[in-house]
């Protein structure tokens, strides 16, 4: 039996943290192309540090002409994420910092796999594992620490950037150790939020001040009590935060964008891949299977594994794990998601409508968890597989 009483720990980042500035850019890159032609490849990296951003990798149009056109974009792309975020730092500002676009056109190698033929699907862009997860512990059916870690993030944004709160800057991090007993989130042993701020002149206790009400306001009601532990900007003086403070890179908050810690992951990030490579898609495609399992009150808590080889169509297993909580047989619900869904990278694609442009507000606060768009932003998100799941089974 697993255990029923423990303490988990999971932890965010803000829109502003320099690995998540990253992540912004190359969505923000893939989400141009994608609104160009909906079946554009890119792979699209990004590194900042002070006064630079320097973007990489591979993209491709079937209209050569426009892709041209396109790449002249590139430069207005990351400054205008940079200027949303916030960044108007003396070593760090979106009018001035500089701009190196290294992108080039997609490998005929790589694209020759993916590529749908008279005598093929379209194949996986790469080989790897995926990993999807629910639980019902929250509403949205997320794992509460990652889901409120957010919850906290999203919220200093929000006043940040509306101005109730002036003196905040945009790079933060979060992190909850939440209080399970009987299973179920009860509380939080621990908060720990560190936000960079304006003046240095601002202590620790004067940023508690700032930040508290609105973690209070975030958290649901009695998890905070008189044994919780409080670590606001625990080193004291963050004046000099995002990319002039740490180096960031698109990929490297792959724990923050999924499941806190709290499921398996897979080996591939998500920003700045379009949907043929199944690092992403499938892995959005393994949350639509998983939180439809929880809706459907075929488990309280569940996990799909799905694995692909590249240029292969078709998933080389599927894997379901509902960790002794299922009201149906594992292998019952394995062979039920071989009947409700096509799982090749087209079919996914086609099933939660992938090839728009909708990937840049993905880039923080998680990938998961979030309320569906009305324009087809998190359609892995939807509740509406479960009704074939069940008859599948019975």
């Amino acid at each position: 039996m697993s255990r029923q009483s423990y303490v988990f720990t999971s932890e965010s980042v803000s829109e502003g943290h320099p690995d998540k500035v990253c992540d912004r850019i190359s969505d923000a890159v893939l989400d141009a192309l994608i609104a160009e032609e909906p079946e554009a490849r890119v792979a699209a990296e990004t590194f900042a540090t002070t006064n630079r951003v320097v973007i990489g990798g591979e993209v491709g149009l079937a209209d050569k002409a426009k892709l041209g056109q396109y790449m002249e974009r590139i430069e207005d792309i990351a400054r205008a994420c940079i200027k949303d975020i916030g960044y108007e730092q003396e070593k760090f500002h979106h009018a001035t910092c500089k701009i190196t676009n290294l992108l080039h056109e997609q490998s005929a190698h790589i694209a020759q796999g993916v590529d749908a033929g008279a005598d093929k699907d379209e194949g996986a862009g790469d080989q790897g594992i995926m990993f999807g997860y629910a639980s019902d512990e929250t509403p949205e059916l997320m794992p509460a620490p990652i889901h409120y870690a957010h919850a906290i993030l999203r919220r200093l944004a929000e006043v940040r950037k509306n101005g109730t709160e002036p003196t905040l800057r945009p790079d933060a991090k979060s992190q909850l150790s939440v209080r399970y007993e009987g299973g179920k989130p009860v509380g939080v042993s621990s908060i720990v939020l560190s936000t960079q701020h304006a003046d240095a002149s601002q202590t620790s206790a004067d940023i508690r001040a700032i930040v508290e009400p609105y973690i209070r306001e975030v958290l649901p009601e009695g998890w905070i009590d008189e044994s919780t532990e409080w670590w606001v900007n625990p080193t004291g003086t963050f004046v000099i935060g995002g990319p002039d403070g740490d180096a960031g890179l698109t990929g490297r908050k792959i724990i923050v964008d999924t499941y806190g810690g709290a499921a398996p992951h897979g080996g591939g990030a998500f920003s700045g891949k379009d949907p043929t490579k199944v690092d992403r898609s499938a892995a959005y495609a393994a949350r639509y299977l998983a939180k439809n399992v929880v809706a459907a009150g075929l488990a309280s808590k569940c996990a799909i594994q799905l694995s692909y080889a590249i240029g292969v169509s078709k998933p080389l297993s599927i894997y379901c794990d509902t960790y002794g909580t299922g009201q149906a047989d594992e292998e019952a619900i394995e062979r039920a998601i071989r009947k409700t869904m096509d799982l090749t990278p087209r079919g996914i694609r086609e099933h939660l409508a992938l090839n728009k442009p909708i990937y840049q507000r993905t880039a923080a606060y998680g990938h998961f968890g979030r309320a569906p768009d009305a324009d087809g932003g998190f359609s892995w998100e939807r509740r509406d597989l479960g009704e074939a799941l069940k008859a599948a089974i019975s």
